[in-house]
């Protein structure tokens, strides 16, 4: 590993450490978020209310540096309003300012979509393309944000107004994250009893700002995609996996009170597992390694395949339970060399 690529692993771990500061109970959420940010992956979190989802992001921002913004899913939230606001200034005038997506430039490093299955299709669409492309088409001009990463949450206890994720949208997301509420009871009791967890913003002071020359990210990944490398027979163990999803029957995959004939409506695709190599190699590369282990792809696994497998109706209600199961028996039963 060069001298460079050693110096940004440095940045990175610290990146994560400077996050701990702020955060606790959430070591493998917080490991998984880096892993994405060094493999320029968009994040689905998955939570319950009030389990800090928004705090990590804003430590996260403020340790990466650049600018930050948070859009809240409403029913009645349009594609413009990510794009523009319009008002009335204090002359009595209507004005046009850029909207959340635009107003930072270049600038803009971390996104965050509260509730997006709040949001009609119609901004989902939106938000997607911004995804894909980092950019947007307004005002007779192309807005580009190349260092964007877009992280988005879903309110899972309302179900009235609500749209759920298209599954090509649910695709571009690299990984589903679950934030849970911890276990610890040392950790329940700090974040419950100790005053320094009731202030959010007394919490972030605490965390170094802008420790990453940020612009550099894109280089840097792409240069840790080239430094890590992946045998033959571990590329075969990945492409056996792939095919597990399309075919679950053929490698003696089998969930209890599931008929595995009607289960998979659509596995994984090809977008899914060139995101979950690149995510592995992350991992491979903070561990200090140029060559990938078959535990490098068990890290990322059910964060980066769960969501995008894509059942029949008749499962799809029971989604998060199947799709741990799946995973599960993906790695019980396919042997890694």
């Amino acid at each position: 590993m060069d001298a460079l690529l050693q110096d940004w692993r440095t940045r990175a771990l610290q990146v994560e450490q400077e996050v701990g500061r702020a955060v606790i109970g959430q070591a493998a959420a917080l490991r998984l978020i880096n892993v994405a940010l060094f493999a320029r992956g968009h994040v689905l979190l998955e939570g319950d209310v009030g389990v800090g989802k928004t705090t990590v992001l804003r430590a996260f921002s403020r340790v990466i540096g650049g600018a930050f913004e948070r859009v809240e899913g409403t029913v009645d939230l349009m594609p413009g309003d990510l794009i523009y606001h319009t008002f009335v200034d204090t002359e009595g005038r209507p004005r046009i300012e850029p909207g959340p997506l635009l107003r930072h430039g270049e600038a803009l490093t971390t996104f965050f979509f509260n509730e997006i299955n709040r949001a009609r299709p119609q901004v989902q669409s939106l938000l997607l393309r911004a995804m894909a492309e980092r950019s947007v088409s307004a005002f007779n001009r192309e807005y580009r944000f190349p260092h964007m990463t877009v992280f988005a949450d879903r309110n899972r206890i309302e179900r009235e107004e609500t749209f759920e994720l298209a599954s090509a949208a649910r695709d571009r997301f690299m990984f589903e994250l679950r934030m849970i509420t911890p276990v610890d009871r040392e950790v329940r009791r700090a974040l419950a009893l100790d005053p320094l967890y009731h202030d959010a913003d007394l919490l972030l002071e605490q965390v170094t700002p802008a420790i990453l020359p940020w612009q550099e990210l894109n280089p840097i990944a792409a240069a840790i995609q080239t430094s890590v490398s992946a045998s033959a027979a571990l590329q075969d163990y990945v492409l056996d996996l792939w095919q597990a999803t399309h075919t679950p029957r053929q490698f003696g995959i089998a969930i209890d009170g599931v008929d595995m004939e009607r289960l998979v409506l659509a596995g994984a695709s090809p977008r899914s597992i060139s995101s979950l190599m690149r995510a592995a190699r992350v991992v491979a590369w903070l561990d200090e390694r140029t060559y990938l282990l078959p535990e490098d792809i068990a890290t990322v696994l059910p964060a980066a395949l769960g969501h995008r497998l894509f059942f029949t109706p008749i499962y799809e209600m029971q989604h998060a339970a199947i799709a741990d199961a799946f995973v599960a028996q993906l790695t019980a039963r396919i042997a890694a060399p």
